[in-house]
């Protein structure tokens, strides 16, 4: 009996070992990108600056996603003065907060450091961002323009805000770790004047499909992509979902034109859209409309030439459920 528990012992005494070797080799390999390229200098050029304003504001919602809103207002319009700070709660249950990106955080970052974390997601200390920032997409971003947010981000007022750390679980802190992928930087943007090809790329770096294209088990549905049908839960509003913004004429946008397109954005273009506030039991939404309003009519057109180039697809969806009815 002794010699078998001996055994036993010397059995689950290996596998240990193993799996400890195991986990050591997985987290010294994962997340798999390449370091950055210290031989990136950026300069902070008038023209850069005022790119990557326009962009990190109104295309790809950086300062949208990483500053407070205020939530009595539609759309929940960014607050004065908390410009990058982060601290906003994205998802309660894995205690996900955006991130400080003024210089008060980012300050011990290189330029090459703060390229890669926005293409692959990975810290300069080698953690791997949550997805839930779209660093995919952002991998799309043209050398200039990813130049240009740098420059940006870096003349930010520096906040000092200490962020909490998530908590994920096992095994999506593991998953996590294996989603950074290293590509290729494009060197330019498709031209303006191709309307088509730059509506994409704009449609890309302003993450349209993350937010309108229904998942499952984590995964965009195959075949569902700006099909609308993404669920929020914003507490104290209710449920809301992401609309069809492909072309189909009876759930999507198939019956609007550029001009109404462009117009539903521009509406919100001004200090009042700012401040129309939602009384109790009316309907909110995480769609950033007053940043998004400040895009050119060029830019809002072209994404609109891109979206109506989709497969349109039938999907009707209910857009918002009150708290009230969600009790």
């Amino acid at each position: 009996m002794n010699k078998v528990l001996k055994v036993l012992g010397a059995l689950l005494l290996a596998m240990a070992v193993v799996i400890a070797a195991g986990v050591i080799y997985f987290n010294s390999t994962f997340p798999k990108v390449d370091p950055p390229d210290n031989n990136i200098t950026i300069k902070a050029t008038p023209a850069r600056l005022e790119r990557g304003e326009y962009l990190a504001n109104h295309v790809s919602a950086c300062i949208h996603c990483h500053s407070k809103r205020n939530w009595k207002y539609y759309s929940g319009p960014v607050v004065s003065g908390t410009e990058g700070m982060g601290g906003e709660l994205f998802d309660p249950d894995l205690g996900i907060y955006a991130k400080n990106i003024t210089p008060a955080t980012i300050g011990n970052y290189t330029d090459a450091e703060l390229i890669r974390v926005i293409r692959t997601g990975v810290t300069n200390k080698g953690k791997a961002l949550f997805p839930i920032m779209p660093y995919q997409l952002f991998a799309e971003m043209s050398r200039e323009d990813l130049y240009s947010i740098v420059a940006y981000i870096k003349t930010l007022k520096p906040v000092p805000n200490e962020v909490p750390e998530r908590h994920l679980g096992f095994p999506l802190n593991m998953i996590v770790k294996t989603m950074p992928k290293d590509l290729p930087i494009n060197d330019e943007a498709p031209s303006p004047a191709d309307t088509l090809a730059y509506g994409k790329y704009l449609t890309t770096i302003a993450g349209c499909i993350d937010c309108h294209t229904p998942m499952e088990k984590g995964k965009f549905i195959e075949g569902m992509e700006y099909a609308g049908g993404m669920e929020f839960d914003l507490p104290g509003f209710g449920i809301i979902r992401s609309v069809n913004i492909t072309p189909d004429k009876q759930t999507g946008i198939g019956d609007w034109n550029k001009e109404a397109f462009i117009e539903r954005f521009k509406m919100y273009d001004s200090p009042q859209a700012r401040t129309i506030k939602v009384g109790d039991g009316g309907m909110q939404t995480i769609m950033p409309w007053t940043d998004y309003a400040g895009m050119t009519e060029q830019d809002l057109g072209a994404i609109y030439t891109y979206l109506h180039s989709l497969k349109p697809i039938e999907h009707q969806v209910v857009r918002f459920v009150s708290a009230t009815d969600v009790k």
